[in-house]
């Protein structure tokens, strides 16, 4: 019998859809399920040829868990030592180095020092840093957010070196990112699933959280193209099998704005009753797609180009 599983938190639309759109195809030795955990032995199987993580970058006992299922043979969406990795400042390097257009991005220091370290724990960061090279690269206005992401959250906008040491000297022990500012025309956030379908929207992230999508820029065949072939390959690279990436056009030209988002939004009050339709059905197909596939006792993750091609020596890109 194969078994996928869906770990998940406070949501509840999406899991139970999810679960429903497979057991109501009625595959013969396949059905799904909350993924229900009583114990983890290490090296043990419990069972799940499929498990969609909706929760572990919150829970860090489930990304345990993962590991140890990923290690048994479960196809795990996303892969969990991917996913683990995850951060923002890591996915605008990645971009760099593609030659895909984004924001120029810095990394700064917290402000506090982190637990348990000592000024000493830090000799080897030059004391000030270029903030001269550093605001002469980047210019003002300028985006502050933490480098390792976290949704719309903690984000400044800075308009002089004066007005970023005051909002920074709020930012405690976070790592910071500080970015140039992209003023843009249009916002789309591209839906990838199974590295290799794209649901693209209009997104506005200045709106209300659940206005977001309640917007229509009614982009050309050309642009959807061109939109989707970036998320793809950025998608590709990164490894995920479910994923977000947002991409912003400033003057007819598209930036990408957030690389990784492998627990991207899925509520249908936020999506609409279509887009969520698509995302459900999509992520059921691939599911099933991998429980059919999945070889006992072998490594069933998918992962991205960055990782394959540094284990076979391989150019970047």
């Amino acid at each position: 019998m194969k078994k996928i599983g869906i770990l998940y938190g406070e949501e509840k639309d999406f899991p139970m859809a999810f679960i429903k759109k497979i057991n109501d195809r009625n595959i013969e030795g396949l059905f799904a399920e909350p993924a229900i955990i009583d114990k983890v032995i290490q090296g043990r199987d419990d069972g799940y040829d499929v498990i969609v993580d909706r929760i572990s970058h919150r829970v860090p006992f489930y990304r345990a868990y993962l590991k140890n299922a990923a290690i048994c043979g479960a196809a795990v969406i996303n892969n969990p030592f991917r996913s683990a990795a995850d951060e923002i400042f890591f996915n605008h390097c990645l971009a760099a180095k593609l030659g895909i257009a984004a924001p120029k991005t810095v990394i700064i220091p917290s402000r506090e020092m982190p637990p348990n370290t000592v000024p000493a724990s830090f000799g080897n960061l030059a004391y000030p840093l270029d903030w001269e090279g550093i605001f002469n690269y980047i210019g003002f206005p300028a985006g502050m957010k933490p480098f390792s992401g976290g949704g719309w959250k903690d984000i400044y906008r800075t308009t002089s070196m004066e007005d970023f040491f005051h909002k920074h000297s709020e930012t405690g022990q976070s790592v910071m990112l500080l970015q140039e500012e992209i003023v843009f025309e249009e916002y789309y956030r591209c839906y990838c699933i199974g590295g290799e379908k794209t649901r693209i929207l209009s997104y506005e992230p200045q709106s209300p959280f659940h206005l977001r999508y309640q917007v229509d820029f009614n982009p050309s065949a050309e642009r959807l193209a061109q939109l989707e072939s970036i998320a793809l390959r950025i998608n590709r690279y990164l490894g995920y099998d479910f994923n977000t990436i947002d991409l912003a056009i400033k003057e007819g030209s598209p930036y990408v704005m957030n690389l990784g988002n492998p627990f991207p939004e899925t509520g249908i009050e936020q999506l609409g009753e279509e887009n969520f339709e698509w995302v459900t059905e999509t992520l059921a197909g691939l599911a099933i797609e991998k429980a059919l596939s999945a070889k006992a006792h072998r490594d069933n993750l998918t992962w991205g180009e960055f990782i394959k091609r540094a284990v076979t020596k391989q150019p970047l890109a």
